[in-house]
């Protein structure tokens, strides 16, 4: 069952693509004055303040060595600090959730070689469950997995469980919970990006496909974009986008489009078009984890209009689905549900 000890990583190959390349001698002392910096700079910036912290932001952008990574998950996203000491493992004790059969199944589907995803009692399953228990206005979804899943590629089970609480809450729990339209509203800003940036595509993909914006959406920020990028690359990623926040989704998005852009221009359906987005091939990205981040940051968006766009169009499509949803839907808080103390 559940332990505070830490563990292995899980899931070593579930979702990698390719060998890493042989770090040269001089890439390796880059490696280890990168994690000397490291390693002197998370004990004198507070988890709380990381974030707004300049010296983290140059660091992150630098690189961070495997060896430091969970390290520095777990300040960016100040999760030692909502870890309540025995609540994971009361939470695992609940009655299953009501979705607890399709967590087996995703589990399975998803990382089918890995013997360590028990259906009782994996660290999957397990941290899915607690969640779920705690937090019972989120619907639960296979994109869930993905990001639980690839969190324990890196962090012990329990350590695991609180940084996805502290992404949750940060960040995506809007994306999975029943009150909110939030993934619409992104979707919809998504296209407007995607227009700005390259209106032939956007034609191609909206008007000559008719492509559903949510569909493009959801399948990369409801899964972080676990499965869509390589491992090395989906871990570059998620160092930026723990600091930056949702507004790097976009930029990440839009340089996919950009690198499949000649196959999205030549694709003859939906269907095919989405496999470019969801599954773009490896010949198209650039050769680098670092490279590919780096075209990311150079798209052409403004991160503050974002934000400010998010308000205002959450509030249109509030109208425009108000009697779709019988005037229910909203950015709401629902309530935690923690385990009392023994």
């Amino acid at each position: 069952m559940h332990s505070s000890a830490p563990r292995s990583p899980m899931f070593p190959d579930a979702i990698s693509s390719g060998t890493p390349p042989v770090e040269s001698p001089m890439s390796i002392d880059a490696h280890r004055q990168r994690e000397v910096k490291w390693m002197a700079l998370l004990p004198i910036v507070p988890p709380s303040q990381a974030r707004r912290n300049k010296k983290v932001k140059r660091l992150l952008l630098d690189g961070v060595p495997s060896s430091v990574r969970y390290l520095v998950w777990c300040h960016l996203s100040d999760s030692k600090a909502r870890a309540i000491p025995g609540v994971y493992a009361r939470l695992g004790k609940r009655q299953r959730v009501p979705a607890f059969s399709d967590i087996e199944k995703d589990a399975k589907t998803y990382f089918p070689d890995q013997a360590q995803l028990h259906p009782f009692d994996g660290p999957l399953v397990s941290l899915l469950q607690a969640y779920l228990n705690m937090v019972p206005d989120i619907q639960y979804s296979s994109g869930l997995t993905s990001i639980a899943g690839h969190l324990l590629l890196l962090s012990p089970e329990e350590d695991a469980f609180w940084i996805f609480a502290s992404m949750m809450d940060a960040h995506l729990r809007p994306y999975f919970s029943a009150n909110t339209i939030q993934l619409e509203v992104d979707a919809a800003l998504l296209s407007r990006a995607i227009e700005a940036n390259d209106p032939a595509v956007c034609k191609k993909l909206y008007v000559t496909l008719s492509m559903a914006p949510s569909a493009i959406a959801k399948s990369w920020f409801s899964t972080l974009f676990v499965g869509t990028l390589p491992v090395d690359y989906l871990h570059r990623i998620w160092d930026v986008f723990l600091y930056e926040g949702v507004t790097l989704l976009f930029r990440v998005g839009l340089a996919l489009v950009q690198c499949v852009r000649h196959l999205l221009l030549q694709a003859t359906s939906e269907e095919a078009a989405m496999e470019f987005l969801v599954h773009p091939p490896l010949a198209s990205l650039p050769s680098t984890a670092d490279a590919f981040l780096n075209q990311a940051l150079m798209m052409k968006l403004r991160d503050d209009d974002v934000r400010k766009q998010r308000i205002k169009m959450e509030a249109q499509i509030k109208r425009q689905t108000q009697s779709r949803t019988n005037g229910s839907s909203g950015m709401q808080t629902a309530s935690i549900s923690l385990p009392k103390a023994s």
